[in-house]
């Protein structure tokens, strides 16, 4: 039986801007990794830790669901 592909999908750059434009850096700095982790995580091209995708969601005080969201192909 074969899985359904899907894909986490992220919020993050239009919730950094909503957050009053707060940069990668500062993202970054507050969630304790480098801004090149948060540029990769919002280009889609590396998906966070559990622990981590909590801890940025908590930086931009939205529930975790409205920062990541899993779609199914």
């Amino acid at each position: 039986m074969s899985t359904p592909e899907g894909q986490v999908v992220n919020h993050i750059r239009r919730l950094r801007f909503e957050a009053g434009e707060m940069t990668q850096q500062a993202l970054a700095t507050a969630a304790g990794v480098t801004r090149q982790t948060i540029n990769s995580i919002e280009g889609s091209k590396y998906s966070p830790s559990l622990e981590l995708a909590f801890k940025i969601a908590l930086v931009l005080g939205q529930p975790l669901e409205r920062v990541f969201e899993y779609q199914q192909s």
